[in-house]
C-alpha cells in the first residue's frame, strides 16, 4: 500500500466515522423523541382523564334533572385547565345539555387532527349510565416540551460531534502509524534494518511491470559456513555479524540499486538499471570487497567469506520471475568452484540444477531402498606387502544413470542434508561387514570409514558408534575414522573434543588428505591422533617436486609417533621411494582397486600376508 492510498484510506475512514457517528445521533434523537412524546402525551391524558372524571362526578344530578345552568357551571371550573381547550356534558342519548371553549379557541369541539385528543368520563347515578363528559385536550404543550427536548438533544449531539472530531483525528493519525509500524515490520529485516524477503518480492514484482523501461541486475550473496560461525558465536554473536555485513554491504552499492536480507545468512541485491555485465560485476566486486576486513564480534576478529552469484535481465532470461532462481543458480555455482567469489548465470547452470535435484531425489530413495554399497581399498605394509586394513567407499549404482562418481552425489548429499543418515548408514555398513569377515575367518582386519564435515559436529556420534560395536560385537581398536585436515582447521576446537572423545573409547583416528590444510607440528601435537594419511596430489609428483613434501611430512609424523599412510600409490616408482623413505603403508590401484566385499575376502584370505610384487 502506497503512502497515498494508506492517505486515502484515512480520509475515508474519517468520513465514515463522522457519518457513522451523525446517523447513531440521529436514530438516538428519533428513538428518544418518540420516547418523549408517548410519556408526555399519557401523562397528559392522565391528568385530562382525571378532570373529566371531577366534571362528572359534579355534574350526575344537573344531568339527572337535565339542569343546563348548573351543568355549563360544572364545565366553566375547566378554565383553570389550560391545556383543554373545550367540553360538553351529553345526556345518555347523545343530546349536548351544556358546552365549553376556552379563551383563545377558535371554535367548539370539531373534527381533532394531530394537535389534540379527546378523554371521557361517564357521568353515573347509583350505578346507572346518565351520559359522559368528553373533553378535548390539546397538545400543544407536548409539543413544545419535545421541541425543546429536540432542541437540546441537538446542542448535545453537535457539542459531541465537536469533541469527536479531534478524537477522530488523533485515532486516525494513530492508526497512521500503526500502519506505517505494520508496513515496516511486514517489509524491513528486524535483524539488519534491511529491507526483508517480502519486500523482495514486491519489488521484483513491481520491477516485472517495469521491465521494458530498464535493464536490471540481481545479486545473491551467501556467506559461506555461516551456521558454523552461529553454532560458534550463538544466536546472539550471529546476529551481530549478520547487522555488520548488513551495514557494510548497504555502503557498498549505489544509490539506486536496493539491499534485501532474504533470510538465514542470504542477502541480495538488485541492480537498476544495469547496462551491461562488466557494470554488474564491479557493484559485485565491491560488494565481496567488503568481506576481506574481520568483523569485531564480543571482542574477536572473525574473518568470513561469502559467494555470490548474478543473473542479468533480459540477458539470461526473457521472463523477469526467473531472475532470482538464475541467481540463486550462479551463487551455489561460485560455491561449488571455491567459494569467495562471484559467478555469473550461464543456461547450462539450470540444467544443471535441474540435474542435481533429480539426482538429490533419487539419492534419497536410493537410501531408503538399499540400493547404496560399500566398496574397500586395500591398505598394505610398505615394505612386506601385508594387507593391514581396508577403506570404506561408498557406491551408488543408479538404476538407470549406472554407477555415478561420489565427487557428484557427495556435495549433493552435504548440501541437503542427507549425508548425516548417508554416514551413519556407512558406519553401520562397515561394522556389519567386518563382523561378517570375522565369522568367516577373516580376522585381524582393520576398516577405516570416512567422516563427513556434518557428523564432526554430531555429539551423538560417539554414543551411536559404541551402539554400533556392542551390536556387533567388535573391538573399538578394528574401527579407524578418518577425517580431512580441512574439517579439523576449520573447527579446531570442536574437532579436538569430539576427537577426544572417541579416541577415549579406543578407536583409532587418522587425518586424510594430509598436506592441503596448512597443519603446524604444534598444531598436530595437540591431535589425539594415530595416523596420517598423505594427500594423493604429493604422491602424484613423485618422483619430481612430489619427493620433498612428502619426506617433510613423513620426518614431522614419525617425529610424533604416527604411522603414516600414502594415498593414490598407482606406480612401482611412486612405490618404491616411498619404501626407502620409510613409509608405513601405502594404498592405491598399484595395490588393489576398491571392490565389493566378496572380492576383499576371496583376494585377501587365502593369504592375509601375500606380498606385493616389487
Amino acid at each position: 500500500m502506497t503512502r497515498e492510498d494508506a492517505d486515502r484510506l484515512g480520509r475515508s475512514f474519517e468520513r465514515s466515522s463522522l457519518l457513522a457517528s451523525v446517523l447513531v445521533l440521529t436514530m438516538a434523537g428519533v428513538v428518544l423523541a418518540l420516547l418523549q412524546y408517548v410519556g408526555l402525551r399519557r401523562e397528559l391524558v392522565e391528568d385530562a382523564g382525571a378532570q373529566a372524571r371531577i366534571v362528572a362526578l359534579n355534574s350526575a344530578a344537573a344531568v339527572l334533572f337535565e339542569d343546563r345552568v348548573v351543568a355549563a357551571e360544572m364545565l366553566d371550573a375547566l378554565s383553570a385547565a389550560s391545556t383543554v381547550r373545550a367540553a360538553r356534558i351529553e345526556d345518555e342519548t347523545g343530546t349536548v345539555l351544556a358546552t365549553y371553549v376556552a379563551v383563545g379557541a377558535v371554535d367548539g369541539m370539531g373534527d381533532c387532527g394531530l394537535d389534540c385528543t379527546r378523554v371521557s368520563a361517564p357521568i353515573e347515578h347509583a350505578g346507572a349510565p346518565l351520559g359522559a363528559v368528553v373533553l378535548e385536550v390539546s397538545l400543544q404543550r407536548v409539543f413544545s416540551r419535545l421541541l425543546a427536548f429536540a432542541g437540546a438533544f441537538l446542542v448535545a449531539a453537535m457539542v459531541a460531534l465537536a469533541l469527536s472530531l479531534p478524537l477522530l483525528r488523533r485515532m486516525r493519525l494513530r492508526m497512521r502509524l500503526a500502519e506505517a509500524r505494520l508496513d515496516h515490520l511486514a517489509h524491513h529485516d528486524p535483524v539488519t534494518g534491511q529491507l526483508n524477503r517480502n519486500a523482495f518480492n514486491a519489488t521484483l514484482h513491481r520491477a516485472r511491470d517495469a521491465r521494458a523501461q530498464s535493464r536490471h541486475a540481481l545479486l545473491q550473496l551467501d556467506m559461506d559456513r555461516f551456521k558454523e560461525i552461529n553454532d560458534t558465536l550463538g544466536h546472539l554473536g550471529g546476529d551481530e555479524l549478520l547487522r555488520q555485513v548488513g551495514t557494510r554491504l548497504a555502503s557498498a552499492i549505489r544509490a539506486e540499486d536496493q539491499l534485501f536480507r532474504l533470510g538465514g545468512d542470504e542477502f541480495a541485491v538488485l541492480m537498476h538499471p544495469v547496462a551491461t555485465a562488466a557494470e554488474a560485476d564491479v557493484v559485485a566486486q565491491r560488494v565481496l570487497a567488503q568481506f576481506a576486513a574481520p568483523f569485531r564480534i564480543a571482542g574477536h576478529e572473525l574473518y568470513v567469506t561469502a559467494s555470490a552469484g548474478v543473473s542479468l535481465y533480459p540477458q539470461d532470461s526473457s521472463e523477469f520471475h526467473d531472475l532470482a532462481g538464475n541467481a540463486d543458480a550462479a551463487m551455489y555455482e561460485a560455491k561449488r568452484h571455491g567459494r569467495n567469489r562471484v559467478a555469473f548465470f550461464d543456461p547450462r547452470l539450470r540444467e544443471a540444477m535441474a540435474e542435481r535435484l533429480r539426482l538429490q531425489t533419487d539419492l534419497r530413495r536410493a537410501l531408503e531402498q538399499d540400493e547404496l554399497a560399500l566398496h574397500y581399498q586395500a591398505q598394505v605394509d610398505t615394505r612386506s606387502g601385508a594387507l593391514t586394513g581396508v577403506e570404506a567407499l561408498l557406491r551408488w549404482d543408479h538404476p538407470t544413470l549406472g554407477p555415478v562418481s561420489p565427487a557428484v552425489f557427495v556435495p549433493i548429499a552435504e548440501e541437503s542434508g542427507l549425508i548425516v543418515p548417508i554416514g551413519r548408514w556407512v558406519l553401520r555398513e562397515a561394522c556389519r561387514q567386518l563382523a561378517a569377515w570375522r565369522g568367516a575367518g577373516f580376522s585381524g582386519v582393520r576398516v577405516a570409514v570416512n567422516l563427513s564435515v556434518r557428523q564432526t559436529r554430531d555429539e551423538q556420534l560417539p554414543d551411536f558408534i559404541d551402539a554400533l560395536l556392542g551390536e556387533f560385537g567388535l573391538a573399538p581398536a578394528c574401527l579407524e575414522l578418518e577425517i580431512t585436515e580441512s574439517v579439523l582447521m576449520e573447527e579446531a576446537d570442536l574437532a579436538i573434543g569430539l576427537l577426544a572423545r572417541l579416541r577415549a573409547r579406543g578407536l583409532r583416528l587418522a587425518i586424510d588428505d594430509f598436506g592441503t590444510g596448512y597443519s603446524s607440528m604444534a598444531y598436530l601435537q595437540r591431535l589425539p591422533i594415530d595416523a596420517l594419511k598423505i594427500d594423493m596430489t604429493f604422491v602424484r609428483d613423485i618422483p619430481g617436486d612430489g619427493e620433498a613434501i612428502t619426506t617433510a611430512i613423513l620426518a614431522m609424523a614419525h617425529g610424533l609417533g604416527l604411522c603414516v599412510v600414502a594415498e593414490g600409490v598407482e606406480t612401482q616408482a611412486q612405490h618404491d621411494f616411498l619404501r626407502a623413505a620409510g613409509c608405513d603403508q601405502i594404498q592405491g590401484y598399484r595395490i588393489a582397486r576398491p571392490v565389493p566385499p566378496d572380492d576383499v575376502l576371496a583376494r585377501w584370505h587365502a593369504d592375509a600376508t601375500e606380498a606385493v610384487p616389487g
